[in-house]
């Protein structure tokens, strides 16, 4: 849509007309905030993993470390939404939940969004760089990974819910760069396997939430049959259930702890998987994981539950 038009673009897609003066400053300055979803970088918190399972919580030159590096991933996770709603901006329209985002509502220039993108991601990679070399690169490669997704991957069946997981990932392998701790195997796919629950899930709900208009907003949608979606959720939650079992009782972790005490924590991931599904089937949520886990009651508590007991194992001895 030309830049001329956005007037009009207010005025028809938001059904408001157009602000001027101050309130049409603060009201673009609040449409870009929204835009830069920062309710999302809950999701950046996975760098702090391996600071959690390595034992080094309390070492503050580490914190300070995954601190920045966490930093550096909600600038550049923000830079990431701005061109992925640039690129979907006439798809969002279409969708019921997705069409109140500033760029499909017409509330924000698309110039600004591009000017806006840019400056996050330049800074946050000049930082990356005075981190590590090695975490700038990974940043890099999680930015041009959801470059990728935004123009093309997200279009090819089954490999856009892997382009999500690793997203993921590399959020994982980051966080243990920037420390310069090895990182578990057992970590990694643990990691992979929840990504591909919540993306699989995420599918799932679209499909049900737009029902017949679902090819209208994603045509890939279409390759994904509810009952293929619902096969694969039980295997992939079987698979990280498995697997998470395993790495409490694995001889790394009886190594580095002297005990198998963290398969304790196994029934609350349990029970966090099975409350996700009851979420995703009953209450038909999943769209947004973040906001289904964190305006869940019983799951915030259960999480909490779990790292409290992690704690306890991994630090007690200290």
């Amino acid at each position: 849509m030309p830049e001329t038009l956005i007037s009009d673009e207010l005025k028809t897609v938001s059904g408001r007309p157009a602000a001027t003066g101050a309130a049409r400053r603060r009201g673009w300055l609040l449409a870009l905030w929204r835009e830069l979803r920062p309710k999302q970088w809950v999701k950046n918190l996975f760098v702090f993993a391996p600071i959690f399972f390595s034992a080094k919580a309390f070492s503050l030159q580490v914190v300070t470390q995954t601190l920045l590096a966490f930093g550096c991933f909600c600038a550049v996770s923000s830079s990431v939404y701005l061109l992925n709603d640039l690129v979907d901006r006439a798809q969002d329209r279409l969708h019921p939940e997705k069409r109140h985002r500033p760029l499909a509502a017409g509330l924000l220039n698309v110039w600004i969004a591009r000017i806006a993108a840019a400056g996050l991601l330049i800074p946050a990679l000049s930082g990356g760089m005075a981190l590590s070399r090695s975490f700038a690169m990974v940043l890099a490669a999680y930015w041009a990974l959801n470059v990728l997704y935004a123009w093309r991957l997200k279009q090819a069946v089954i490999l856009d819910v892997f382009v999500v997981a690793a997203g993921y990932l590399l959020r994982v392998m980051a966080g243990a760069v920037v420390i310069q701790a090895v990182m578990s195997r057992w970590l990694l796919i643990c990691t992979t396997l929840l990504a591909l629950f919540i993306a699989l899930c995420k599918r799932r709900h679209e499909l049900v939430l737009l029902a017949e208009g679902a090819p209208n907003h994603r045509h890939v949608l279409t390759d994904y049959p509810i009952p293929f979606l619902d096969a694969m959720i039980g295997i992939i939650t079987a698979s990280a259930l498995v697997s998470y079992t395993l790495y409490t009782v694995s001889e790394e972790i009886v190594a580095k702890f002297g005990s198998q005490g963290l398969l304790v924590t196994a029934p609350f991931v349990l029970y966090g998987f099975f409350r996700y599904l009851y979420l995703v089937y009953h209450k038909a949520e999943g769209g947004d994981p973040t906001q289904s886990i964190l305006t869940d009651r019983p799951m915030m508590v259960n999480l909490g539950l779990w790292a409290a007991t992690a704690g306890v194992i991994l630090y007690g001895k200290g």
